[in-house]
């Protein structure tokens, strides 16, 4: 098998790929709008991300529910699937969204991945605004579900909507935000990357489990936070539902945090991982 590219395009020259990158999509491709792949993409989002809050924020109610020292007295410390409950339910539903949605719709789920795959030009503008619409109107509707299921509980225990927990800044709110999103983006680009998909081919097979083991770090990490967020369609859905002061008052922090945090795992991975802007110039170089 050939060799990387990297050490060739710093020297000016070029070696043969054992890998194949998939051309850029377009910036507008307004061909894909008459494709049925690109409609039944969009209800997989759409579906995907209603399961998502359906499963998670009832896991949240239910273990408020379960812990609340006004319903279960001494016990109440002991009960509930605790915080490293809840982790498992946001990183597993996402391994087994992202498994069951890959070969349709990539396997988004989250209005910041479906952004840095934008930028890395690996879905078209049209494509991107459609999934972030459909995964906003699925949060909203995974939400409402679970209001439905739980009205004695909703409002009582906070709709799991995202909301900057007293004794934090806003600043560091936003920096958990950007981080625990750069670690997830990071894993997507990583774990669906054609170079490593060529030397292992098994990857493809198994680039959901480091996706959710990712989801399930960050939430460790910051759940005491901001309740996580790193998904703003998660975020949205919640707070539309709730619809609380609280919840309005910090949902910029959920958008701005993930965007930026995207941004930066898009631009590390091409361009320091990947050494996009190397190679281009080795290419020019060597014409």
């Amino acid at each position: 098998m050939g060799k990387d590219v990297e050490a060739a395009a710093e020297a000016g020259e070029f070696t043969a790929k054992d890998y194949m990158d998939p051309p850029p999509a377009p910036l507008i491709d307004v061909e894909e709008l008459t494709t049925w792949s690109l409609y039944r993409a969009v209800i997989a989002e759409f579906i995907a991300t209603l399961l998502f809050l359906y499963i998670t924020v009832a896991t949240v109610i239910g273990y408020k529910h379960q812990s609340d020292p006004n319903v279960n007295g001494t016990d109440a410390a002991c009960s509930g699937v605790g915080i490293l409950g809840i982790a498992w339910a946001f990183g597993g539903m996402i391994f087994i969204l992202v498994y069951c949605t890959a070969g349709i719709s990539g396997g988004h789920i989250n209005p910041a991945v479906t952004f840095g795959l934008f930028l890395a030009r690996k879905v078209s503008l049209i494509r991107a605004l459609l999934y972030m619409i459909a995964q906003c109107l699925g949060a909203i509707c995974g939400a409402g579900l679970v209001r439905g299921f739980q009205k004695a509980y909703y409002v009582r225990y906070g709709g799991g909507a995202n909301e900057l927990s007293s004794g934090y800044s806003k600043g560091t709110g936003l920096a958990a935000e950007i981080i625990g999103t750069f670690v997830l983006v990071y894993t997507v680009f990583s774990a669906t990357d054609p170079k490593r998909s060529a030397r292992d081919s098994h990857v493809p097979v198994l680039a959901p489990l480091p996706i959710g083991f990712a989801v399930f770090m960050v939430h460790l990490a910051t759940i005491p936070i901001t309740g996580t967020g790193i998904n703003p369609a998660r975020s949205f859905g919640a707070a539309v539902i709730y619809n609380k002061e609280k919840a309005w008052d910090d949902q910029w922090i959920f958008w701005v945090g993930p965007f930026i945090g995207a941004a930066i795992a898009e631009a590390y991975h091409q361009y320091v991982l990947r050494a996009s802007a190397a190679k281009a110039l080795g290419s020019f170089r060597s014409g």
